[in-house]
């Protein structure tokens, strides 16, 4: 462990902190990711505490960027109250270093992407918002089934950083459909991607704080909730976004007009396709009030329109990830419960770890499975919550 001392002027209210807090001795204080309000609510969590450290051996290259921030400014003479302004996160040139063609650090984007659509009136907003799009789109492209993978697992445990992990699986699974069952140009794939990855960046801090709420919205919240597309449309407009197809997608997406998509135009089409996918993922997230439904319910729920007519965005989107995508819980006929690592050749025959032997006790090592063989057919979905083992995410990317 390797303690430095942080100051707290550079810890921003409403912000996910990108690295873990603790006192002088080491004792943590808060997990990466945690957000605060306000600075008496700061105030309250440290106590008596006048210092706070970060461990740099954990803390990796969240804290290196904020440090070449301060040594930059230093190195140019900056006034000391800028200094004392500059805040955590993910600078410009961090993340360019992270758009390389290495493999995806999922918890980092998680909270990358998180401060990025909290500050859209940031000037670097869209220039970040392209690279973190063009990493997404790179990883659906090269390993579409390790990126559903990562995004549903996640998804299914996500709250503190909701909003920025369920726009990226929208984002994803929305340009896996387009691209591998719709087979859309790779214009209206790009368009696609980012209309998904910014549809609710009006209301990014509210769903991360309805995610734990326990409460119904107040009045005051259901206005923004209302109002979030045409805010969010404004938002990227002045942020000098002229794609109209992407604008218009992102004003549309929550348009409940059921019918076929040769009748609509390009922005409506990819916003009934967002507005599928985002139907799926809301479903399968956690609530302060509810628990993720199961991801076959999820399933149905986008496969049927508002006439209880089969959708056809919501049959391609099943059709592309099977009846169970890589990152839902399944039990097979075996009586073993396992993990989707990637899909199969049939929609309900994806390709399983078992984490769960038959008896219910953890098997260690997770156990590749393919589910066309008889006895270890696919006999039900189960909810993450009800298999009580801990598999780490790596492990099984490691797999697929």
């Amino acid at each position: 462990m390797n303690l430095v001392a942080l100051n707290l002027d550079s810890l921003r209210p409403g912000q996910p902190i990108p690295f873990a807090l603790r006192r002088a001795d080491g004792v943590l204080l808060t997990q990466k990711g945690f957000v605060f309000r306000n600075r008496a609510e700061l105030a309250a969590l440290l106590g008596r505490d006048l210092q706070i450290f970060v461990d740099t051996d954990e803390s990796g290259e969240s804290h290196r960027s904020y440090m070449a921030q301060l040594q930059s400014m230093l190195l140019a003479e900056t006034a000391l109250g800028q200094l004392a302004n500059v805040q955590l996160g993910v600078t410009a040139q961090a993340s360019a270093q992270a758009a390389d063609d290495g493999p995806p650090n999922w918890p980092d984007l998680q909270l990358r992407s998180t401060q990025l659509l909290r500050t859209p009136q940031a000037d670097d907003f869209l220039p970040r918002l392209l690279a973190l799009h063009g990493e997404l789109a790179r990883h659906t492209q090269q390993a579409p089934d390790a990126t559903l993978l990562a995004l549903i697992y996640l998804s299914a445990l996500e709250t503190r950083m909701y909003s920025a992990t369920h726009a990226m699986l929208v984002a994803c699974v929305s340009m896996v459909v387009a691209h591998e069952t719709l087979h859309w140009p790779e214009p209206r794939c790009h368009s696609l991607g980012a209309a998904a990855l910014s549809m609710n960046v009006a209301m990014t801090a509210l769903q991360d704080e309805l995610a734990v709420q326990a409460e119904a919205p107040s009045a005051a919240q259901m206005d923004v909730i209302h109002a979030h597309a045409g805010a969010a449309e404004a938002l990227l407009r002045r942020a000098g976004v002229a794609d109209e197809d992407w604008l218009q997608a992102v004003r549309q997406h929550h348009d409940r007009a059921p019918g076929p998509l040769a009748v609509r135009s390009a922005s409506g089409q990819m916003a009934r396709l967002i507005q599928r996918a985002d139907l799926f993922g809301a479903r399968i997230a956690p609530r302060a009030t509810r628990h993720p439904m199961l991801v076959t319910a999820a399933m149905q729920a986008s496969y049927y329109d508002e006439a209880r007519q089969v959708d056809e965005a919501g049959a391609a989107l099943i059709k592309t990830l099977g009846v169970y995508p890589p990152g839902s819980f399944v039990r097979l006929a075996s009586q073993e419960v396992g993990v989707v690592l990637r899909r199969g050749a049939s929609a309900t025959t994806p390709r399983v770890a078992v984490v769960l032997n038959r008896d219910g006790m953890a098997t260690g090592e997770p156990i590749p499975r393919d589910t066309a063989q008889p006895g270890w057919k696919i006999t039900a979905a189960l909810p993450q919550r009800q298999v009580r083992v801990k598999t780490g995410l790596q492990r099984l990317l490691d797999m697929v």
